[in-house]
C-alpha cells in the first residue's frame, strides 16, 4: 500500500512530502512544497485511493496533518485524486426534502452559525458580513470589499427613504443596519440563530437605529406580512432552503412584495446544470461537516423558480471571483488566529473550518460553484415598472 503512495506520488510528479506513524519518510519530488503526516495505516488507506472528501475527513479527525500554504495544498490534492475532484456527483433529492422541515432547518442553521460570535469575529470584517465581498482593485481589503457588497446590493434594490426592507436570513444584521443608515429605511431582518439575532439586537441599540431597524428570530415561512414590503433582499441564505422548497421559497418572497417591489437574491450556484452536487466526496463531506442540508443548484434553476413564482427577472451578476478572494481572506485570518479560533471552538472544528473555507476558496477558482446576485420585480397589474432605464445608479 505504502509502495503504491510512492509509485503515484512519483508519477505524477508530485512535490509532496510523506512522513508515516513510525518516522519513515517518503521524499517529495522536487522540493517539498506540502508536508502530509500520517498517524496510522487507516491514515494510509485514505491515501491509497484519495477523494477530495477523504482527505478533508482525515484531516479533520486528526489521521493526517497537513503543513503546508493551504492554496498549493488544495492544488495538490486535486492532482492527487486524478482529476474526480471536478466531476459532479448525481443527488437523491428525495432524501433529502424531509431534512428541510421547520424544525430541522432551525437545528442545521444553529449547529453552523451558533459555535459562537466571538469565533466569527476572528475572520471575519468589521461589519460581520458572512458572504462574499464586492471587490473594485485586486487591493481592496476584506472591510472595504463587505462594505461596497453591502452598497451594492442597496442601489441595486434602489432603495429610497421610508421604503420597508426585508431581509431574509439577516445574520448579525449588517445589510439592514447599513440600508437603515445610508439609505433611510425601516428594515427587518430574520434569523433561525440565537446568537445572530442577540448580537444583531445589541449591535441595532449601538448605532442608534431601533425606530428604522429591527431584527426576529423566525424562519421565513412564518412571516405573516401580505403586499407589505418594497424591498426584499436574500443574502447567502437560499442554499439551506433545499431544492424541493425552492418554490415554497420564492412564492412566499412574491406574496411578501408590494407590486412593483423588487427582491435582490444572493447566493452560491452549482455549474452543474443537472444541479448535482460535487464529486470526489466533497459535497458529502459538507454536507456532514458543514452545512447540514445544504443544496446548490445551477442558476438556471433559480430563475426557473423565480419566473413561477411570479417574479420577473432583471438582473443576473455572476460574482464568482469574488467569493474565491473573500474566502482566502478569511482563511487566511483564521490561520492567524490558529490559536485563539481552537481555544473556542477546538482543534477538531477549527480544522473543519480551515479546510472547508480553503476547499470552497480552490471550487471557486476552478469554476465548480459559482454565486449570483439575481435582481427581480414583482409587476404591476399594468405591466409598468419604477426601476430605472439603465444602471447608472449601481454602476455609476
Amino acid at each position: 500500500m505504502i509502495g503504491n503512495i510512492e509509485k503515484k506520488l512519483k508519477a505524477l510528479e508530485l512535490p509532496i512530502e510523506i512522513v508515516l506513524w513510525d518516522g519513515t519518510r517518503i521524499d517529495a519530488v522536487g522540493n517539498p512544497e506540502v508536508r502530509l503526516s500520517l498517524k496510522s495505516q487507516m491514515a494510509a488507506l485514505a491515501l491509497s485511493r484519495p477523494t477530495l472528501g477523504k482527505l478533508a475527513r482525515a484531516y479533520v479527525r486528526g489521521t493526517i496533518d497537513i503543513e503546508g500554504d493551504a492554496r498549493q495544498t488544495l492544488a495538490l490534492g486535486e492532482k492527487l485524486v486524478a482529476g474526480t475532484s471536478a466531476t459532479y456527483k448525481k443527488r437523491l433529492d428525495f432524501l433529502k426534502r424531509w431534512r428541510h422541515t421547520k424544525p430541522a432547518d432551525r437545528q442545521s442553521i444553529r449547529s453552523h452559525y451558533d459555535v459562537g460570535n466571538e469565533f466569527y469575529a476572528l475572520w471575519l470584517d468589521q461589519q460581520r458580513v458572512y458572504s462574499c465581498g464586492y471587490f473594485k482593485k485586486e487591493s481592496d481589503s476584506l472591510d472595504l470589499a463587505q462594505e461596497q457588497k453591502l452598497d451594492h446590493i442597496c442601489k441595486k434594490l434602489d432603495l429610497k427613504p421610508g421604503e420597508k426592507m426585508l431581509d431574509i436570513g439577516c445574520g448579525w444584521g449588517a445589510l439592514i443596519n447599513w440600508a437603515a443608515k445610508h439609505y433611510g429605511v425601516e428594515a427587518l431582518g430574520i434569523t433561525l440563530s440565537d446568537q445572530q439575532h442577540a448580537y444583531a439586537k445589541d449591535k441595532i441599540k449601538s448605532l442608534g437605529l431601533q425606530h428604522s431597524c429591527r431584527v426576529e428570530l423566525l424562519d421565513y415561512r412564518d412571516l405573516s406580512y401580505e403586499c407589505y414590503f418594497d424591498k426584499v433582499s436574500s443574502v447567502g441564505m437560499f442554499e439551506h432552503v433545499g431544492k424541493g422548497n425552492l418554490p415554497i421559497y420564492f412564492k412566499k418572497i412574491c406574496s411578501l412584495l408590494k407590486p412593483g417591489g423588487l427582491v435582490m437574491n444572493h447566493g452560491i450556484t452549482t455549474n452543474s446544470t443537472d444541479d448535482h452536487a460535487l464529486g470526489s466526496d466533497i459535497g458529502s463531506f459538507v454536507d456532514e461537516y458543514v452545512f447540514p442540508g445544504g443544496e446548490l443548484v445551477h442558476v438556471s434553476t433559480v430563475l426557473k423558480e423565480l419566473a413561477r413564482s411570479g417574479i420577473e427577472v432583471w438582473d443576473a451578476e455572476g460574482l464568482r471571483p469574488h467569493y474565491a478572494k473573500t474566502l482566502w481572506h478569511w482563511v487566511d485570518r483564521l490561520e492567524k488566529n490558529e490559536a485563539r479560533a481552537k481555544s473556542i471552538i477546538g482543534e477538531e472544528r477549527y480544522r473543519i473550518w480551515r479546510i472547508y473555507m480553503a476547499g470552497s476558496a480552490h471550487a471557486f477558482e476552478r469554476g465548480w460553484i459559482s454565486i449570483f446576485q439575481i435582481l427581480g420585480t414583482k409587476p404591476l397589474g399594468s405591466g409598468k415598472v419604477s426601476y430605472p432605464l439603465t444602471r447608472q445608479h449601481v454602476y455609476p
